[in-house]
């Protein structure tokens, strides 16, 4: 007796349910300190805030609130650790030679 297509494939998924199946999400890449503070620092501005006195705010008492929700920069922002906002600041501040 021939098999219908349906048939066939039936058995073939039976078969799979021995087997363990992989399902992996591709996360979405996540973009580096100085992006997120570009685009906070931009999304402040927009708004009309001082971007330097909200940032440092926001570092010094970890309140998000310091930060606008203006183009996400709020949610960006707080996916980044604060020490690492800091590490990146003083990392390019040491690069444009101002400290010596």
């Amino acid at each position: 007796m021939q098999k219908t297509k349906e048939q066939r494939i039936g058995r073939e998924e039976m078969q799979n349910l021995n087997n363990t199946q992989y399902f992996k999400v591709e996360k979405e890449p996540e973009m580096q300190v100085k992006d997120v503070l570009s685009v906070v620092y931009q999304a402040l501005t927009e708004k009309g805030y001082n971007p330097v006195n909200q940032i440092v705010g926001y570092i010094m008492s970890g309140d998000p609130t310091y930060i606008t929700s203006h183009n996400n920069a709020r949610s960006l922002i707080m996916k980044v650790e604060r020490d690492e906002i800091v590490e990146e600041v003083l990392r390019e501040y040491i690069k444009s030679g101002l400290l010596k």
